[in-house]
């Protein structure tokens, strides 16, 4: 009996000491296979390059991960306005949304600047990317993680924006009075004023029915979202105008990539990076054709000579100072993005 006692006490002093050793590898094996749940919502309309590329992400982001990152995706506002999506990134309810540096323009407004604040900044694509993808870029995703709480981890865009309108307008003499809608952002609402137009503010998602209902009488943007909000069936004239390119900056809510594994947080920037560069691509490439589809939905356009958008440019000119005057940092950033055109 003594014997098999202390064969029985060997072996328990050799079993305690095995899985002593296990421990550490289970729980690294426990904290490996800790999933983090990743809420995407945007206001992008479905269907649209911009909303297709989130879909890429996500899929990406769940099979890189092997499963860690659990990427959910709610485009087209299904998750609230993007004044609500904002606030949601940067408190950590969702932890990604897209949104125009533009719309941190009452808590940075340098970083307003790089969304073609206030109109007719950038010159054409290349200045765009010379803008974002180099070290101005870098140095507003800082400055948002600094003020804002979110990280810029990419920058897709959805484009020039152009006036889509439900009566022609032509030129300067015909917009005067217009009633458009644009963001409740300051800098939009000041730049359509200078031309003579009305800016009414609405959320996004109430374009649509505030078109149908005549609270206004037209909005700018790109091809792609008219398309997929269907915003032609209550408006039909277009101005190729060009007046403003709108970038949108990937938000991730910057706590919650501190939070990962270095790994993942890799992982998020760089497919962030990678999904995004082909959104552009696709992007431009899609525009012309978007604009075809809209006219053969009956969308009329309406030319836009060089003579005339010169003189929407020396109109407004007087913003950038304006804008500028908001503090030192806008002013030269706004010097730093004109220089580079």
């Amino acid at each position: 009996m003594t014997i098999k006692k202390t064969q029985l006490a060997r072996r328990s002093v050799l079993q305690l000491g095995a899985a002593a050793l296990a421990t550490p590898a289970l729980m690294r094996a426990s904290w490996a296979q800790e999933t983090f749940v990743c809420k995407i919502a945007h206001s992008e309309a479905i269907g649209s390059p911009f909303t297709n590329a989130f879909d890429k992400w996500v899929t990406m982001l769940n099979e890189r991960s092997e499963g860690r990152i659990d990427a959910q995706h709610f485009p087209a506002s299904q998750l609230g306005g993007l004044a609500q999506l904002l606030e949601m990134s940067r408190i950590g309810t969702i932890q990604v949304t897209a949104a125009g540096p533009d719309s941190e323009e009452a808590i940075a407004p340098e970083i307003a600047a790089t969304a073609g604040a206030p109109g007719f900044i950038y010159k054409n694509e290349a200045h765009v990317d010379a803008v974002l993808q180099g070290d101005i870029g870098q140095e507003i995703s800082q400055i948002a993680r600094e003020k804002t709480g979110v990280e810029f981890i990419a920058y897709g865009e959805v484009g020039f924006r152009h006036l889509l309108t439900k009566m022609p307008v032509t030129d300067l003499a015909s917009l005067q009075g217009v009633k458009l809608r644009v963001p409740e952002v300051r800098i939009w609402v000041d730049f359509w004023k200078t031309l003579g137009a009305n800016p009414t503010p609405l959320p996004y998602s109430e374009q649509y029915s505030a078109l149908s209902t005549g609270v206004i009488d037209g909005l700018d943007s790109d091809y792609f979202s008219v398309l997929g909000f269907k915003w032609h069936e209550q408006a039909k004239y277009i101005l190729p105008t060009y007046h403003w390119f709108l970038p949108k900056a990937i938000r991730m809510n910057a706590a919650w990539l501190d939070s990962l594994p270095e790994d993942l947080q890799e992982l998020c920037r760089n497919s962030a990076k990678e999904v995004f560069e082909e959104q552009r691509t696709i992007n431009r490439a899609g525009a012309d054709q978007a604009l075809e589809d809209l006219k053969s939905a009956g969308c009329i356009v309406n030319p836009f000579p060089a003579e005339e958008k010169a003189k929407w440019e020396e109109k407004s000119a007087g913003l950038f100072d304006q804008f500028g005057a908001t503090s030192p940092e806008t002013a030269a950033m706004i010097g730093k993005i004109r220089a580079l055109g």
